[in-house]
């Protein structure tokens, strides 16, 4: 499984940005094809490393379907709005979902 993860420093307005992100980001999210789901976990605090994270945005895929949605018409207008209200705020990454044994 395949996973598309933001991870969000602190914005001057939380209130404002977790609007935004809840009534507009979240559905654009939420129309990429090919999305398993969304989690989204707001960081209570920093116990060890940088401080000042707000947010964690998790995306699953399944592997076969990850490029698809990346390139897809649906992305590009998640990472337009992206780029307008996060911008400087934002890192995002991709990875391989582990389980261990």
């Amino acid at each position: 499984m395949k996973k598309l993860i933001a991870l969000y420093a602190m914005p001057n307005d939380p209130e404002a940005f977790m609007a935004h992100y809840r009534t507009v980001h979240l559905p654009l999210v939420n129309k990429i094809p090919g999305l398993l789901k969304a989690e989204l976990t707001v960081i209570d605090r920093t116990l060890m490393g940088e401080p000042g994270n707000f947010i964690l945005a998790e995306m699953y895929f399944e592997d076969d379907k990850f490029k698809d949605a990346m390139r897809s018409p649906e992305n590009a207008a998640t990472g337009q709005d992206l780029a307008n209200f996060a911008e400087g705020l934002v890192t995002v990454m991709t990875g391989t979902v582990d389980v261990g044994e």
